[in-house]
């Protein structure tokens, strides 16, 4: 039976206090480093990879909660770490290589909005249309966003290279980012091939919440903070299990909120999973659970480059009306008691760090953005 998560947990007080506080600084940060780098761009690369730049600048710039960096910083900080101005700039180089994943991951699933804005790629072509340049301004768009991801994926790797602290520390934490960035391309490999196979199952959708999304938010950013501060692959192997449970809960409650959220809450048209064709654990329920007219016209829907208003409330009443909803919450219930439980009993952090860990798990459960 599943045990009903504790909303009132005060560990939630620490996790809101501590991640306004790391967010402020990262937010800060960044906007120093975004002043930098415009200049130095510009005076050194000229007014084309000024436009490409501001891309990237401009998601990067829209800030969200910095869960990632704030997750490098927790790590650092419960391991003990103390050099404050170097794990801000590691929080940043996650941060920045957020972005970049972010502006191919809206071409890829073709949105047009993150995060209240328009998507890198929609930025670039809409700079296209307004000075009449020629040739097509989607294609420009996108050819200059995948530059503007890459450029600042770079700018990440060199910044990382170059923190200060015990080379081999450095290292290990570059070994650590690459290695997540190749699970994740699988991830998302694996998430793109399940839009367009007939047959998906839930151990499909399962591999997708661990590969693509618990080692890059969760796993990635706690360990780089922990290495950086010198913990042992004791410390790290603990708080895996952590990771992997509560990266699940997060894309599971992120694809509630991504179909049954609105615009203001998710940063994306609460249209677009249905019309890129996602699978999810929304989604694959619905299909195993609803009758065949439904299944079929779910079928039809999900892909669908034409998706009317109409034809998403109707999707959104199929998932509802199929239990699925439900299903996803439980999923992440689930998923969320096992991050929780396997802090127990663990003695290699501070009680503020565990305090923040637990408190951000069990979060999850009421997610608006």
């Amino acid at each position: 039976m599943t045990k009903k998560i504790d909303t009132a947990n005060p560990d939630i007080a620490v996790f809101t206090r501590k991640l306004n506080e790391f967010k402020q600084l990262i937010d800060a940060d960044i906007s120093t480093y975004s002043r930098q780098i415009t200049k130095n761009t510009r005076k050194q690369y000229g007014p084309y990879a000024q436009i490409e730049i501001d891309a990237f600048l401009s998601i990067l710039g829209r800030g969200g909660k910095r869960i990632r960096g704030a997750l490098v910083m927790l790590g650092y900080e419960m391991s003990g770490g103390t050099n404050k101005a170097m794990i801000i700039e590691a929080a940043r180089v996650v941060e920045m290589i957020h972005a970049y994943i972010l502006i191919i991951d809206d071409i890829q699933d073709r949105s047009r909005i993150r995060r209240g804005g328009p998507a890198a790629h929609m930025l670039l072509s809409e700079y296209h249309s307004q000075h009449s340049l020629s040739s097509n301004s989607d294609h420009f768009g996108i050819s200059i966003a995948m530059n503007s991801a890459l450029a600042g994926a770079h700018a990440a790797q060199m910044l990382l290279t170059n923190l200060d602290v015990d080379q081999q520390l450095r290292l290990n934490t570059i070994a650590i980012l690459n290695r997540t960035m190749l699970v994740t391309a699988h991830g998302q490999t694996n998430d793109i091939m399940n839009e367009v196979l007939a047959e998906v199952s839930q151990k499909d959708i399962e591999t997708v919440l661990e590969w693509k999304t618990a080692h890059y938010t969760f796993l990635n950013p706690l360990h780089m903070g922990m290495v950086l501060a010198g913990a042992d692959c004791d410390a790290t192997d603990a708080i895996s299990n952590y990771a992997i449970h509560a990266g699940k809960a997060f894309q599971i409650t992120d694809d509630i909120l991504g179909v049954f959220g609105n615009e203001f809450e998710s940063g994306k048209s609460p249209l677009d999973d249905i019309r890129e064709g996602k699978r999810t654990v929304l989604t694959v329920n619905a299909l195993e659970n609803t009758d065949d007219g439904n299944k079929n016209f779910l079928i039809q829907m999900l892909g669908n480059d034409h998706l009317t208003r109409a034809e998403f409330d109707r999707c959104k009443d199929i998932i509802i009306e199929a239990g699925s909803l439900d299903y996803a919450k439980k999923r992440a219930i689930h998923h969320i008691n096992q991050a929780v439980e396997s802090l127990d009993g663990v003695d290699y952090w501070s009680e503020d760090g565990l305090a923040f860990l637990r408190g951000l798990a069990v979060s999850l459960l009421n997610r608006h953005s």
